[in-house]
């Protein structure tokens, strides 16, 4: 039997070289290989090696408080950043922003795409993704400052279709992590919230010639690991690393959840009891009633959220299935530090074969964020001025779902509504308009999606919009709203108003709306 070495993160991190290439494992809070990235960060500070490194991975690895992929966020040692979303590691989009680093946003599903072509030796990932948008070459291709001036991907033309083309690099050594490790050095992940795209990263590097280390939070002996849950074979692997409790929690400052796993079933929410009534629970009611029965949905995070809250609430979270990108499918997807979880799920899948039902039309719903929007329907929710938040899996999610609902309170910061006698008061304007005459980076191109017959909804908690093929046409207003005062004077540009109606007077009740006792 072949025996893995077992080392302490401190050899780990010394085993980086000056310019090589980095991958990590891990999305937003959950499933970090943290005393990896924290050792690494010691060595540095403590002897300024290594240097020049180029790091990469698909989805955000950090929770904003400087752990996770923040570790890495010091000049010097980074010289690329090629990720796939920013919000979340606010220390990284700063060395960006300023132009210590060369930087490059890339889609979180394209990431895993080419994670998987490294790993079979191919030339890259060919994919219509993310076409018209900032990530295509006629408009940045995912650059994010002036200090990044190659553009990696390339605008081809294959059978005649336009594509994007993402080449592939050799990766030198990957920071993974897993729940247990044999002696063999057999991973499994099933305490984890997910198996995320660990094989294919460990293929990916094995097959290239670098390094894999895992972080674990046990060993145990050769062959009394479940086969069946090992997604990280051995013959992979060089290196594990034992981690203290401390640095292997389920997610930052969370405690072990086994519902979060499939470990142990929590209690149905059997829905019944009204929560308070809001702006964001406003446009969680009208998104609801979209719901159809036996649909496969993904939610974004934020507003998106109170989709699913209600759907909660009203007693029919069973009768439709929500996803995650980065691979649950069923269940009641978790926020805040739990991002990516789902608790009950039904099944994981690794994330780049998720991407691959997300690419393929799978899904038949997706409630997204709506941060900024212009006259022609395009959806910002990736670049901000000078503020980075990266695009995730918004671009692969919004431009392939037939019918997307951009969610979204009407207007930015400090806005304070009421509900009064079934009608909406705006007590307090929000400080800036998301509806802008251009936003500042297309992270959904709305032109395109009605070239590609897209149902395309804008809901807020004052109207809804429709998209055509003129633009943005108003469709609802709530009651109680003015559209001259209240919607109209708040935009950069003047939608199609024509002949729109009430919205549905139950989402502006206190009491449930009732949609268990219809069909939906």
């Amino acid at each position: 039997m072949r025996k893995v070495k077992i080392i302490t993160a401190d050899v780990a991190a010394n085993l980086i070289k000056d310019n090589d290439t980095l991958t990590s494992m891990g999305f937003v809070a959950c499933a970090h290989p943290e005393a990896l990235t924290k050792a690494l960060e010691k060595r540095f500070l403590e002897t300024g090696s290594p240097k020049n490194l180029t790091y990469t991975y698909s989805a955000s690895q950090g929770n904003r408080t400087g752990i996770g992929a923040e570790h890495l966020a010091h000049e010097g040692l980074l010289k690329r950043l090629i990720i796939g979303h920013y919000q979340t590691v606010p220390a990284l989009a700063r060395l960006a922003v300023d132009n210590k680093i060369e930087a490059y946003n890339f889609s979180q599903g394209t990431m895993c795409h080419m994670f998987r072509a490294m790993a079979g030796r191919k030339i890259g990932v060919f994919t219509g993704i993310g076409l018209h948008t900032f990530l295509d070459p006629r408009y940045g291709g995912g650059r994010i400052n002036e200090r990044t001036t190659e553009d990696i991907v390339k605008l081809v033309t294959v059978e005649g279709q336009e594509q994007l083309f993402y080449p592939t690099f050799p990766i030198d050594a990957a920071f993974l992590r897993g729940s247990y490790a044999d002696e063999a050095g057999n991973i499994t992940t099933e305490e984890e919230v997910a198996p995320l795209e660990n094989t294919t990263v460990a293929q990916a590097v094995h097959n290239n010639g670098g390094i894999v280390i895992v972080q674990v939070k046990k060993v145990v002996a050769h062959g009394s690991l479940d086969p069946r849950l090992v997604t990280i074979p051995g013959i992979y692997v060089d290196y594990v690393v034992v981690a203290d409790e401390g640095d292997h929690e389920q997610a930052f400052g969370c405690k072990f959840d086994p519902t979060l796993c499939g470990d142990r079933r929590a209690p149905e929410d059997t829905g019944g009891e009204a929560f308070p009534l809001s702006a964001k629970k406003i446009i969680g009611r009208r998104g609801a009633l979209m719901l159809k029965e036996d649909v496969v949905v993904n939610l974004g995070v934020g507003v998106p959220e109170y989709v699913a809250a209600v759907a909660g609430e009203e007693g029919i979270a069973d009768d439709f299935t929500l996803t995650v990108e980065n691979g649950a499918i069923g269940g009641v997807p978790q926020g805040g530090a739990l991002f990516g979880s789902a608790r009950n799920a039904d099944a994981f899948v690794a994330q780049d074969y998720q991407f691959d039902f997300y690419d393929g039309a799978g899904l038949d719903m997706a409630f997204l964020g709506l941060a900024q929007c212009d006259e022609k329907g395009n959806i910002n929710v990736s670049r901000f001025g000078p503020r980075i938040a990266g695009c995730g899996g918004f671009v692969h999610i919004s431009q392939m779902t037939p019918n997307v609902f951009f969610c979204g309170t009407f207007t930015n910061g400090s806005l304070k509504v009421a509900v009064e006698n079934g009608e909406v008061k705006i007590l307090q304007e929000g400080k800036s308009n998301k509806f802008v005459k251009s936003v500042d980076q297309v992270t959904f191109n709305g032109e395109y999606a009605t070239k590609m017959h897209k149902n395309v909804w804008y809901i807020t908690e004052r109207c809804v919009f429709k998209l055509t093929d003129k633009g943005l046409k108003l469709t609802e207003v709530a009651p109680g709203v003015n559209v001259e005062k209240d919607i109209l004077a708040h935009m950069d540009f003047k939608p199609i108003v024509e002949d729109y109606t009430t919205m549905d007077t139950r989402i502006f009740s206190e009491s449930l709306m009732g949609l268990k006792n219809r069909n939906i």
